[in-house]
């Protein structure tokens, strides 16, 4: 019973961690309400482009072309969220679910059930093979400095950074 509680306690505390900077920086976008629709180039180490502008209550699509020749990520966080992100996609290349050209997708599947951690599933953040498009409808909620960036092992490390300016 002791182990029980524990773990139930253990997934809601982690539940509240979890929500709680992701309010802090805005909230997943209706499809139904975008303003703007914002296209971003990946390249292998770079955005392009690398500062966007948003206003504070606007609502975003964003459509992410994967041109490089590695896998990358687009995430909309602050620095100190990627930072603690940055383990998790450390695991998911640990566990080879994450690859230097693809995304092990059915492992992931698998794997997810029995680590949540690695099922990647953030609204403000979408993994993109090579030459392929993924995107995020994000709501700039907050007024607060946001970077978006790339947390594959060693990449954010190498420059694959941007700004996202927001004005009122």
């Amino acid at each position: 019973m002791k182990k029980i509680l524990f773990l139930i306690l253990s997934l809601t505390f982690a539940n509240h961690v979890f929500a709680a900077p992701m309010n802090m920086i805005g909230e997943k976008g209706n499809p139904n309400d975008i303003d703007r629709v914002i296209e971003i180039k990946m390249y292998d180490n770079y955005y392009e482009p690398n500062v966007i502008k948003v206003k504070k209550g606007e609502t975003i699509k964003f459509i992410v072309q994967n041109l490089g020749e590695m896998v990358h990520e687009y995430n909309i966080a602050t620095k100190e969220m990627h930072i603690k992100h940055q383990p998790e996609m450390q695991k998911l290349a640990e566990h080879g679910i994450l690859l230097v050209d693809k995304i092990d997708m059915e492992k992931m599947k698998k794997m997810s059930k029995m680590d949540h951690s690695l099922s990647h599933s953030h609204s403000n953040s979408v993994i993109v093979e090579p030459k392929k498009t993924g995107e995020i409808i994000w709501k700039f909620t907050k007024d607060i400095s946001l970077e978006m960036a790339c947390n594959v092992p060693g990449h954010y490390e190498t420059g694959m950074v941007g700004k996202i300016i927001l004005s009122k």
